[in-house]
């Protein structure tokens, strides 16, 4: 579908956000049939019988972890990534074998109605159906039971969702974003740092879950950040960003009057010009913002860059710290201190070091938040997992019964020792379970085990015999 319909999905994309070819296959396309192919090579190795570690009661027997699906899984898309934010969850629901009702974004109205339109041509339509509609829809959904519920959206709409799963105590997986902080360290490269804040920043408009929301820095090079980042837009967009097919444009002019209700007194830098009938805000960058500003109250979702001065590393902690915690973390740094002071000392999603965004395109790593920014985490086999129920197998014979002895009535000290020793005894730690230590230990464990029976088997044998002798009756 992605290969064959590429030319309609970016038109539906560029009527809904202004997104050029070139954007919709970097931020939207790539990365789904990145995950469609990593999916379909790694599946047997994902869905296959995962062995664990084992004590030398379980020895002889089977034991490890099934993935096995949950079920129908309901996945609610988002309008800023409607493609790529809505079919990413899809990949690892089909990967783990479920049923899926996919619920595009009513606000990216074209790429919803296409997304309706395609999905059945190439998808089992009873399999994966897909709803289109608003709020009154979406609420009939959440009405529904389903096995699992994925969300991408804010935090607000995010506890909605968490309401009406807890009546059917059904997890979710929300992806709710938040005010992601940049720190600029003074010691960093400061023309690459705001090269790549500005690009992770004024891409799709501001509109991405993860983009900066605003800098720390120091003061002192306030201005300089400030200069960087305005010769980074014009090399990017032009002397009119307005003009340029890579600037996107506001979802529509509910958002455009809600950001530019947090433009109201704040120092603008440069930028700010506005078209309400395109629903283009022009890329902004805001100088010396307090914290109580209404800018720093809500996450921005918009081409406003706000700059918070602060004096050290430590009150930039403290800032970000007082907050909610975020779904990314950015910090710019070249002294490996500050890095590992600012990752030790505060809590996100994500962190990423000296760029922007990028970590959301590593599939081996977990995208999710924590706290108000969201819970649970996808991408790759994380979503396989997500959408997954690990069963727990065990699996024994009916054979060799004397060694359960130790743990039937009547229970003395002797026995006792015996179980503490056979259940806490392991055989090895490796993940892997067919490494040679996990064999050498194996067959020693056997062979120990062995050795041991035969010994009380001896031991016994000579008591029985002592016994007997000694009680034997007198002859006649």
């Amino acid at each position: 579908m992605i290969t064959e319909r590429e030319a309609e999905i970016a038109t539906a994309l560029k009527q809904d956000l202004n997104k050029s070819q070139s954007i919709t296959q970097l931020f939207e396309l790539i990365g789904l049939e990145t995950e469609i192919t990593l999916a379909v090579d790694r599946l047997a190795e994902w869905a296959s019988p995962r062995p664990v570690e084992k004590n030398l009661i379980t020895l002889l027997d089977q034991v490890y972890i099934q993935p096995e699906p949950l079920g129908v899984v309901l996945i609610i898309g988002a309008w800023n990534y409607p493609w790529g934010l809505t079919l990413q969850p899809l990949v690892g629901a089909i990967a783990a074998g479920n049923a899926a009702i996919v619920k595009p974004s009513e606000l990216s109205e074209h790429s919803a109605r296409l997304l309706k339109e395609l999905l059945p041509l190439y998808l089992d339509r009873e399999m994966y159906p897909v709803v289109t509609g608003g709020v009154p829809e979406t609420q009939e959904l959440l009405k529904q039971r389903f096995d699992h519920i994925f969300y991408t959206g804010n935090s607000t709409v995010g506890k909605l969702v968490m309401e009406a799963a807890s009546r059917h105590l059904t997890p979710v997986t929300l992806e709710l974003g938040g005010k992601s902080p940049c720190y600029i360290d003074s010691s960093c490269d400061l023309t690459i740092a705001c090269r790549r804040i500005a690009w992770g920043k004024f891409s799709n408009c501001g509109q991405t879950c993860i983009a900066p929301d605003y800098i720390l820095c120091n003061p002192a090079v306030q201005d300089r950040v400030v200069e960087e980042i305005r010769r980074t837009l014009h090399e990017f967009y032009g002397e009119d960003p307005k003009t340029s097919p890579d600037y996107g444009r506001i979802i529509n002019k509910r958002h455009f009057g809600r950001i530019m209700e947090l433009l109201k007194g704040c120092e603008v830098a440069f930028g700010g010009e506005n078209d309400q009938q395109q629903c283009y805000i022009a890329p902004t960058v805001l100088k010396n913002v307090q914290s109580g500003a209404r800018v720093m109250q809500e996450e921005i979702f918009g081409p406003l860059l706000p700059i918070v001065p602060v004096s050290s590393v430590n009150e930039a902690i403290q800032f970000i710290n007082e907050q909610e915690k975020p779904l990314a973390l950015y910090v710019f740094s070249s002294k490996k201190q500050v890095i590992k002071k600012m990752m030790a000392e505060t809590s996100s999603g994500g962190v990423m070091v000296n760029d922007v965004v990028m970590h959301y395109t590593v599939s081996s790593l977990p995208f999710g938040g924590v706290g108000n920014s969201g819970m649970g985490a996808y991408h790759g086999k994380h979503t396989f997992d997500q959408l997954s129920h690990h069963r727990s197998c065990f699996v024994r014979s009916l054979a060799m019964e004397s060694l359960n002895e130790a743990r039937y009535p009547p229970l003395d000290q002797s026995r006792m020792r015996l179980a503490r020793f056979f259940m806490q005894k392991q055989l090895c730690r490796c993940k892997h379970a067919t490494c040679v230590w996990a064999v050498l230990s194996s067959i020693v464990a056997v062979g120990l085990l062995v050795a041991l029976l035969t010994l009380l088997l001896k031991v016994r044998i000579r008591f029985h015999v002592l016994y007997v002798e000694t009680h034997k009756p007198p002859t006649l």
